[in-house]
């Protein structure tokens, strides 16, 4: 399967979006959870930063993503919440600030057209902060989805009770991956593809 992926620019402010009509899907957790890790899984080649220390990124980072022939795609590395260089971020301040990235007022109709991933370690299941988050998503982007990562650090019987635990919590299914093993991908692109026909 060929995938072609490109990074495009980083975003500070609803200015800095690219302005053209191709579908977007946001990554949206916790700091250190994996989101670039899995967007390097995805596309098959180190293409997001990533690094062991929470807080790396600062900014909404654009990636151009396509898949044999389908339409491409952007995927939006949001900066995590829970953690920000220099000392802790709050949920309010990751919601301004994704206000911000996302836009209000007359950028409201692109805000709404957005879907997101909400991506939680699957090892902790159900944490305030992502209950927060998924529940901003509801009320923010146009479908949503939640992917479970890490599951290659928890046995089998222990993998079984946090995603049912997950799915409990949010009431809403859960794709469970592995960035590091790529256990769960295709099953990721398969809800990838049902979030982009939403645009």
């Amino acid at each position: 399967m060929k995938i072609d992926a490109s990074f495009v620019k980083s975003a500070a402010g609803a200015r800095d979006l690219p302005r053209d009509a191709l579908a977007r899907i946001a990554l949206v957790g916790r700091s250190n959870v994996g989101k670039s890790s899995l967007i390097n899984a995805l596309v098959r080649r180190r293409l997001a930063r990533t690094s062991a220390a929470p807080g790396l990124t600062r900014l909404a980072n654009w990636y151009r993503v396509s898949r044999e022939r389908e339409k491409p795609f952007y995927l939006v590395d949001l900066p995590g919440y829970g953690y920000a260089k220099g000392g802790p971020s709050s949920s309010r301040e990751f919601e301004k600030l994704t206000a911000s990235v996302f836009g209000e007022g007359q950028h409201r109709q692109t805000h709404r057209a957005l879907s997101a991933l909400l991506i939680v370690d699957a090892r902790h299941p159900g944490l305030e902060s992502d209950r927060a988050a998924w529940e901003w998503m509801q009320e923010t982007v146009a479908a949503s989805g939640i992917v479970a990562t890490k599951i290659d650090k928890l046995a089998r019987g222990r993998r079984i009770r946090a995603i049912e635990e997950i799915e409990s919590v949010f009431r809403h299914p859960v794709a469970a991956v592995s960035a590091a093993t790529g256990e769960g991908l295709n099953e990721l692109w398969k809800l990838i593809a049902r979030l982009t026909k939403h645009e």
